[in-house]
């Protein structure tokens, strides 16, 4: 797992970059702008220590909200952080392999979109109203009053409810050929069977 988390360093160096040899490495990359790459960078030194421990993560207050979501990854909330700051996400997503852990990106969520983009060329994605578990199962729910005080299909207590959010994606430590911003990396599909 340290050689894939070396492998997608210099891959996403490479993509952040927006050129090799001259050339465009992506599309998608190509167009982030020199502030972005800048706010990446510092989001990168400061989300550092959990690139490959979960534990940490954990240990810091992170806790795990929803499993494996498809091209996306596990999400584990620190409900502690608020506002945004690229040095302090209030959500780390990871891919699982076996027993090793890799932060692939980091998130915010808003009750609405956000009037002014917190950053140059953000995109927003969504995700419904839902009730999580403590295991990081969850279950879409229009209301907190339709919430089982256990999940029915694994048995894990009530956590919390949300209503609709909006969300942002910053795929800061795994390539994402949609962008930095993108709410789907289609590279995650290998860890979906995890």
């Amino acid at each position: 797992m340290r050689s894939l988390g070396l492998a997608v360093l210099l891959v996403s160096l490479i993509l952040f970059s927006g050129t090799a040899q001259g050339q465009h490495a992506s599309e998608a990359s190509s167009s982030i702008p020199a502030s972005v790459v800048s706010q990446v960078s510092k989001a990168r030194l400061a989300t550092s220590k959990y690139a490959m421990d979960v534990e940490q993560a954990k240990a810091d207050g992170y806790m795990i909200i929803t499993q494996m979501i498809p091209n996306m990854g596990y999400h584990f909330l620190n409900p502690k952080i608020s506002g945004f700051d690229v040095t302090k996400p209030p959500l780390l997503v990871y891919v699982r392999s076996g027993s090793a852990w890799q932060l692939v990106a980091i998130e915010w969520v808003y009750p609405k979109r956000p009037a002014k983009a917190p950053l140059p060329g953000a995109r927003y994605g969504s995700f419904g109203a839902a009730c999580h578990y403590k295991d990081g199962s969850f279950v879409m729910a229009s209301a907190e009053a339709r919430c089982a005080k256990t999940n029915a299909k694994t048995g894990s207590e009530f956590n919390f409810w949300h209503p609709p959010l909006v969300t942002l994606h910053m795929w800061i430590w795994y390539p994402n050929p949609n962008g930095v911003f993108a709410e789907f990396n289609p590279l995650l599909t290998p860890f979906n069977k995890e």
